[in-house]
């Protein structure tokens, strides 16, 4: 079935950099739009960015824009989070989620996405 597995997740300190990777299977990845979630605890799960399925446009959330990349490699079946100057404020679970690109759009909200990872451990420390 359709599988996403997030790993790169771990404790940083502030300033630091961390790169996430996620591991698609069971589905045709090239044929969807991949974005990158957070939460944290007792916070809704909140848009990161998102990466349509050439791997050409992004959409990053204002507070990650200049930090944060995204990236894709459809042959590996794989995408990128690279997170740069982190800091205290960015720990939460990262995930990773698809959905399906013939839906269309730049979707920033959790509920259009079908299919997510079990999510990684992102800690920055002060």
């Amino acid at each position: 079935q359709a599988q996403l597995v997030e790993s790169g997740g771990g404790l940083v300190q502030a300033g630091g950099s961390l790169r996430l990777s996620c591991a698609a299977s069971g589905f045709t990845f090239r044929n969807y739009n991949m974005g990158w979630f957070r939460q944290a605890p007792g916070n809704q799960r909140e848009f990161v960015g998102w990466i349509g399925w050439r791997g050409i446009d992004t959409n990053y959330a204002d507070s990650m824009k200049g930090r944060f990349t995204i990236s894709r490699d459809n042959a590996k079946n794989t995408v990128t989070l690279q997170m740069e100057s982190l800091q205290p404020q960015d720990t939460a679970v990262y995930y990773c989620a698809a959905r399906s690109a013939y839906l269309g759009g730049a979707v920033t909200y959790a509920g259009g996405y079908s299919i997510w990872g079990q999510g990684t451990q992102v800690t920055v420390s002060s």
